[in-house]
């Protein structure tokens, strides 16, 4: 009863927003092999791979927004677009200056975004209302490394500060012009902002290290036991931080302040942590089925049937 009446409130509140009735999205995905962004259809645990997102171009690559109402495309022609999307369509929103990115980096709320390149870091805000660029940054990496070499790379929910690891020092640079040296780490680290401020993780060589207010006192705790993650990202009350582990062939949840760490076991090898609403998405798509974390509640792994032809 409780799955009806929440599917029958979204397709309702989708409704009032578009005057026609639309099926529950729990998000979106990149289909590679055709080279669309597809919706994910449904509720979780009853969700199907759906059509694809009209953008009136061909599209190379897409990354849509934690709150799934922005996703910046690239199209055929390498050119960036930044789109606004709802239930029903993708309406384009012209950003002054925008450059073709390698990657794309949204920050946890969704309301500020990174893009890298090899001539910089542009940084987004106003999103998904009223979005600028505020500024262009130069990583420090060195030229003997590839532009593939970054690492990893987290921005501020207000786009003040970027965190970033290239095969070297954890980086704090503010777009103000401000920058340190957070920590050490070896190739292979991995960051993350929460949502609303400050606080960071950061995996490095081993340890995962959760800190409290980066600009201001900057607490730390470090945390042993986390077995070669591949992404990490906090909940969306920044209480609980998510790390992702083919290793384990699981998940791990760590509570922010105290460092009481679980698991979940998956019948997957989760590669990644996209936040799609309450949803994580764990795994690109492909001839298998797309898993997912809802951590709307108890925090429970489910999955998406592979896709059928479309």
């Amino acid at each position: 009863m409780r799955i009806l009446v929440s599917a029958s409130l979204a397709a309702c509140a989708l409704y009032g927003q578009t005057g026609t009735l639309q099926p529950p999205s729990a998000g979106f995905v990149f289909d590679q092999s055709s080279q669309v962004l597809r919706r994910v259809q449904g509720i979780p645990g009853a969700s199907l791979i759906g059509a694809g997102v009209d953008f009136g171009f061909p599209i190379t690559a897409a990354t849509v927004s934690p709150r799934m109402d922005s996703v910046l495309v690239v199209a055929a022609d390498a050119t960036p677009h930044l789109f606004r999307v709802d239930g029903v369509s993708a309406v384009e929103t012209q950003v002054s200056g925008l450059s073709a990115p390698d990657r794309v980096a949204f920050s946890p709320s969704g309301t500020a975004a990174a893009l890298y390149s090899e001539s910089g870091v542009q940084v987004i805000k106003g999103l998904p209302v009223a979005p600028v660029v505020t500024a262009t940054i130069r990583l420090r990496i060195t030229s003997k490394l590839r532009r593939t070499a970054l690492d990893s790379l987290a921005v501020s929910d207000d786009g003040a500060y970027l965190l970033y690891a290239a095969g070297g020092p954890v980086e704090l640079v503010g777009v103000a012009g401000d920058s340190r040296k957070l920590l050490d780490a070896p190739p292979g680290a991995l960051v993350a902002f929460a949502p609303g401020g400050h606080d960071a993780a950061v995996f490095h060589g081993g340890i995962l290290t959760i800190f409290q207010d980066l600009i201001g006192a900057a607490t730390r705790r470090d945390i042993q036991g986390v077995s070669a993650p591949s992404a990490l990202a906090f909940a969306s009350d920044g209480r609980t931080l998510f790390a992702a582990s083919e290793r384990i062939r699981g998940i791990y949840s760590i509570e922010a302040t105290t460092g009481n760490t679980s698991t979940l076991s998956c019948d997957c090898a989760p590669t990644t942590l996209i936040t799609m609403g309450s949803f994580f998405r764990l795994n690109e798509l492909g001839d298998g089925p797309l898993w997912l974390l809802d951590a709307s509640a108890a925090p429970r792994l489910v999955f998406v049937p592979a896709k059928s032809a479309l």
